[in-house]
C-alpha cells in the first residue's frame, strides 16, 4: 500500500482525541469544602485484585495422561511450521508462560526435543514419562468456576470460483483496499497496547471502514479493481470471511489459496445467535450446515441476515495454505488458535476435549473423549481470553461438518523444554 499525505498526522490528532475524551472527567472541577469544615480526607483506594495469570505452572503427576489420537506424520508437519517460524526471530526474544519467560532459542530447543521423543523408540508410557522429566507444563486459566476452555473449530472450504465475473460467479472476494488505514493505538499510549482501529480518511477526519451492507449491498468497493475472485455462492462467501482461508476451485479446472489479509475492525457478530432469538432455527438446528440451509431456503432474507455481521474480510493469494497468524501453513487438527496476547506463539500445546463422531452420511453418531499434541500458530477475532480456543480441522466437508458441530468445555496445556537442560 502506497503512503498517503495527512494520513500519519490525522492518526495522531485521533490518539489525541481519544485521550482527551478518556481523560474528560479529571476536567470537572470540584466544589470547594465546606466553610469550618477541614476537607475531607479520603482513604486510599484498595490495591487492584490479583487477576490470574493466563497460564499457571502444573507439577508433572498433576498433567493427564499424554495420549494422542493423531498420526505423527501431522505433528512432524505442524512442528516443522512453528521451528520455521521461530528461525525467523532473533534467538533473544522471549515467549511469555505466564509469570515464566523463555527465549525464542529455548522454544526452537523444546521443539526439536519434543521430536526426538515423539520419534525415538519406546512405549507410549515411556514416552510420556521422558515428556514429564524433561518439560515445563502450564495449564490455561480457562473461564467460569471449572476453569475449563471453550473449544470451538474452523475450517478451509473448498469454493467454486472464477478469476472473471460470468453469469454463474457474480459474489466477489476482495484484496485490502487502498483507502484502508490501520492505527495500533498501543505506539501513541501503552494503556492502548493490543488496541487498533482500523478506518479511511475522510477531510481531515479519521471514520470507521466501510461495513458489510455498505460493501456488498451498496457495492462502495466495485469497479475499484480489488476483486481477487468472483464466486458462485453468496453464503460462500460469507463462511469464508468467517473461517479466514480456503481453496478456490476455478472454471478452468484449476486451483487458488486464498488467504485472510485484514478486516474492517467492525465488531462479529454471530448470525446463529441471531436466526435463535428471532424464532427461524433452534437449538437442534443451530450448526453451520442447519445456518446455512436456513439462508438458501430463505433467499429474500438473506441479505438482512448476513448484513447483521458488520465485520468484513479481505484476502491475499498465498501459494501455500492456509496461513495462520504467526505465517506458517495450518496442520488440520495439529494447529490451534487462541488470544495471542495471553499465549506464546508457535508453541507446543497439549488440549483434551470431546469429538464428534461421523458416519458415512456425515452425521454426528456419537461424541467421545480425546487428546492429543497441538501447535499454537493462528489467531481469531472472536478468540479472546484464557478460555477460548479453535482448532483448525482441515479441509473438506468432514472437516466442515466437524468443525461446524464443535463447541466443547476442555483443558489447554503448553509445554516447555525445562531450564538449563540439556537438548537430547
Amino acid at each position: 500500500m502506497k503512503p498517503r499525505r495527512g494520513v500519519f498526522f490525522i492518526i495522531c490528532l485521533l490518539s489525541l482525541s481519544l485521550s482527551l475524551f478518556l481523560g474528560c472527567a479529571s476536567l470537572v472541577e470540584k466544589p470547594p469544602p465546606l466553610p469550618g469544615r477541614p476537607p475531607a480526607v479520603k482513604p486510599a483506594p484498595p490495591p487492584p485484585p490479583k487477576t490470574m495469570p493466563a497460564l499457571t505452572a502444573v507439577a508433572p503427576e498433576d498433567v493427564p495422561p499424554l495420549e494422542d489420537d493423531m498420526d505423527l506424520l501431522s505433528l512432524e508437519r505442524a512442528v516443522a511450521g512453528s521451528l520455521r517460524y521461530f528461525g525467523r526471530l532473533s534467538e533473544k526474544r522471549t515467549c511469555r508462560f505466564g509469570e515464566s519467560q523463555y527465549t525464542v532459542k529455548e522454544m526452537k530447543e523444546s521443539l526439536t526435543l519434543f521430536l526426538d521423543i515423539m520419534r525415538g523408540p519406546g512405549s507410549r508410557e515411556q514416552k510420556e514419562r521422558r515428556l514429564k522429566e524433561s518439560f515445563d507444563f502450564f495449564k490455561a486459566a480457562g473461564r467460569g468456576e471449572k476453569r475449563s476452555v471453550l473449544f470451538t473449530g474452523y475450517y478451509e472450504p473448498i469454493l467454486k470460483g472464477s478469476f472473471v465475473k460470468k453469469t454463474q460467479y457474480r459474489h466477489p472476494i476482495y484484496e485490502v483496499p487502498g483507502d484502508m488505514v490501520v492505527a495500533n493505538l498501543g505506539k501513541f499510549k501503552t494503556k492502548f497496547r493490543g488496541e487498533r482501529i482500523v478506518g479511511r480518511v475522510v477531510g481531515r477526519e479519521v471514520v470507521p471502514y466501510y461495513n458489510r451492507k455498505e460493501i456488498d449491498g451498496d457495492g462502495v468497493l466495485a469497479n475499484r479493481g480489488l476483486e481477487i475472485a468472483w464466486l458462485a455462492d453468496p453464503v460462500d462467501v460469507f463462511f469464508l470471511h468467517i473461517q479466514g482461508s480456503g481453496l478456490v476451485r476455478l472454471a478452468d479446472g484449476g486451483f487458488m489459496q486464498v488467504s485472510y489479509a485484514e478486516s474492517n475492525g467492525r465488531p462479529y457478530r454471530g448470525i446463529g445467535r441471531l436466526l435463535l432469538d428471532q424464532g427461524k432455527v433452534t437449538e437442534k438446528d443451530l450448526s453451520l450446515g442447519g445456518i446455512k440451509k436456513y439462508l438458501r431456503d430463505n433467499p429474500g432474507e438473506m441479505a438482512a441476515i448476513l448484513n447483521h455481521n458488520e465485520s468484513y474480510v479481505f484476502f491475499r493469494i498465498v501459494e501455500e495454505g492456509p496461513v495462520g497468524s504467526i505465517g506458517v501453513p495450518l496442520t488440520g487438527g495439529r494447529s490451534i488458535a487462541t488470544d495471542l496476547e495471553l499465549f506464546p506463539r508457535g508453541a507446543l500445546s497439549f488440549i483434551r476435549l470431546r469429538k464428534p463422531l461421523l458416519d458415512e452420511n456425515k452425521r454426528i453418531t456419537s461424541w467421545v473423549g480425546f487428546s492429543r499434541f497441538a501447535l499454537n500458530q493462528d489467531a481469531g477475532g472472536v478468540i479472546k481470553g484464557p478460555g477460548r480456543a479453535d482448532v483448525f480441522c482441515g479441509r473438506g466437508l468432514d472437516a466442515e461438518v466437524f468443525a461446524g458441530s464443535l463447541s466443547e468445555e476442555g483443558e489447554l496445556y503448553f509445554l516447555v523444554k525445562k531450564k538449563g537442560g540439556a537438548a537430547r
